[in-house]
């Protein structure tokens, strides 16, 4: 015997992984330039030279202590080069003892969940949202409550927003900029969800903690403002990665931020640290614990992503795709055309581009394209683009 849940997760197939693979085993057949693979989020642009330096210089320097364990919450001096980094961009308050290190973003949201859910306890979450957040609160032994998307411009749907809320609401997850749609909530609107949650806390006498998902942080266009959520919202939990700020996917490194000012801080950031015990993460990687403190000021160049977006964004809509603009991330979410996004997804397939359907995204009649590609496969993906916008012509 075996528990059901979990075979099910391990038999399951990811869509992204399923077509990421394909794009492998068709490259092979007919060649990688002929393959236009938008399925995955990996950084096509390189770290910033001083990620690998720092890593050989520490690896040459310590190489009797880098790979030592670390305490639990992260090593001290690292927790504190982080939270002077946040405290030189963002005033944000931070001392080392509420950073917890992490094993990635994916780690530090298993911590938050398992660290809050009690039993009946509901996250809500916003569509289109990554799909593993459902993976991550289930496990937790909490109910994900989905909110619909709102399809012109991805914005919360404040009304369906407050009919969800009730006395069972642990938490809100929020995610800007969005994985898939690269939309980045204003502060208009992150005032509007303060103050709604304020409320409604209120109402139901406890907190509603707003988790801030923030691994595409770094990740703006054209001078696009990302606001720092525990300013405007008291009780915000910070979940970070430098999967993609840094391009170290690969890496799992990331923190919890636990605010001072956060309604029974010191039991959520007790919580958080117990559930990375329990969930047996023991340490956040030790070297990269280091690399990514002395270099967390810096970002891999985002310049590119946003060259991307310009270019698809203007070529499609010229095809007559509809595409609601990025301002951030590097994923693109137009409609599909026709209904069933699944159907289109495998027509574009035989035409060797690689794109995802959004009805796991909790937005049916959608696809995802992953634009952290080199520009010139954009540019060459576009006849087929229009090939497949043709095909529904005839």
């Amino acid at each position: 015997m075996v528990s059901e849940r979990m075979k099910g997760l391990g038999t399951a197939r990811s869509v992204i992984r399923e077509l990421f693979e394909y794009g492998k085993v068709r490259a092979a057949q007919v060649g990688a330039e002929n393959v236009f693979d938008f399925s995955i989020g990996n950084p096509s642009v390189p770290a910033p030279d001083a990620v690998n330096e720092t890593a050989i210089r520490l690896l040459r320097e310590q190489p009797d202590l880098i790979h030592a364990y670390t305490s639990a919450q992260g090593a001290a001096d690292a927790r504190q080069r982080f939270a002077d980094s946040l405290n030189r961009r963002f005033d944000a308050g931070c001392t080392p003892d509420r950073l917890y290190l992490t094993v990635g973003a994916a780690a530090s949201l298993c911590c938050v969940f398992n660290g809050l859910t009690c039993p009946g306890d509901e996250f809500v979450v916003f569509a289109p949202y990554f799909p593993e957040y459902k993976v991550f609160i289930e496990g937790a032994g909490a109910k994900m409550v989905l909110i619909p998307p709102e399809i012109e411009a991805f914005q919360i749907d404040f009304d369906a927003l407050e009919q969800s809320l009730n006395e069972n609401t642990k938490g809100v997850l929020v995610n800007s900029p969005n994985n898939p749609s690269g939309v980045v909530y204003s502060r208009d609107t992150l005032e509007r969800l303060a103050g709604l949650l304020s409320r409604k806390s209120a109402q139901f006498g406890h907190p509603i903690y707003l988790i801030s998902d923030e691994p595409y942080r770094e990740i703006v266009y054209a001078g696009v403002e990302v606001p720092w959520v525990p300013h405007i919202y008291r009780d915000t939990i910070v979940c970070y990665s430098f999967s993609k700020s840094l391009s170290l996917p690969g890496e799992r490194i990331g923190y919890v931020f636990v605010p001072q000012e956060v309604t029974e801080g010191d039991d959520v950031y007790a919580a958080v640290a117990g559930a990375g015990r329990s969930l047996g993460y023991v340490n956040a990687p030790s070297l990269f614990q280091q690399v990514t403190s002395m270099c967390c000021d810096m970002t891999s160049d985002i310049k590119i992503y946003e060259e991307n977006a310009r270019l698809f964004v203007s070529s499609l809509r010229e095809m007559g795709y509809h595409v609601v603009e990025p301002n951030g991330a590097f994923y693109l979410f137009p409609r599909s055309l026709e209904p069933d996004d699944a159907a289109f997804s495998e027509r574009a397939k035989k035409l060797d581009l690689l794109i995802v359907p959004g009805g796991g995204f909790g937005a049916p009649g959608h696809v995802r394209i992953s634009y952290c590609v080199q520009t010139e496969t954009i540019r060459r993906s576009l006849p087929k683009f229009k090939e497949l916008a043709d095909s529904y012509r005839t």
